[in-house]
């Protein structure tokens, strides 16, 4: 097993990594939603349309855990972006309690047509990195991700 990085004696809040993954959420959320103040759409809403879009969630529970948000809360979108006809609901064939989301021709026109906002932001934040750079640190995250996904919420050791 290789050697710990953190070690108790010299441990910093500021390179911890759940502070700066807070942080960066904290920077992050609050710029995103200004992208869409002039919109009649929520950065919220955003998420919830890509998510169907990119096949990362189907269902209100699956966005639910996606964006840690209350199942209510998510379900309150989803009704807001099906009442404006950008998702539809349809009750799975193999499990009736299931109900799927699928994005509708004018969805995946409203994400088109919004995605320039993104990309810019995304672009304007990674100023700076050359691409390799940013290719690493999506990689690198994308596997801290799974490897947190795979673990057991309740992992902590006790204290002893």
């Amino acid at each position: 097993m290789a050697r710990p990085f953190y070690r108790v004696e010299g441990f910093e809040a500021r390179r911890s990594l759940g502070y700066l993954i807070r942080r960066l959420h904290n920077l992050v959320v609050p710029r995103a939603e200004a992208l869409f103040a002039d919109a009649d759409f929520t950065f919220s809403q955003w998420v919830v349309l890509m998510a169907v879009r990119d096949g990362i969630a189907d269902t209100c529970g699956e966005i639910a855990r996606h964006m840690d948000h209350d199942t209510g809360a998510i379900t309150r979108l989803v009704d807001q972006l099906e009442a404006r006809g950008f998702l539809v609901r349809s009750r799975s064939t193999s499990d009736r309690r299931v109900v799927h989301l699928e994005i509708t021709p004018a969805g995946r026109a409203l994400a088109k047509s919004l995605l320039p906002r993104i990309v810019e932001f995304w672009n304007e934040v990674l100023e700076g990195f050359s691409a390799d750079e940013a290719a690493q640190l999506i990689a690198l995250l994308s596997r801290l991700m799974v490897r947190l996904e795979a673990q057991p919420l309740a992992t902590a050791k006790a204290a002893k």
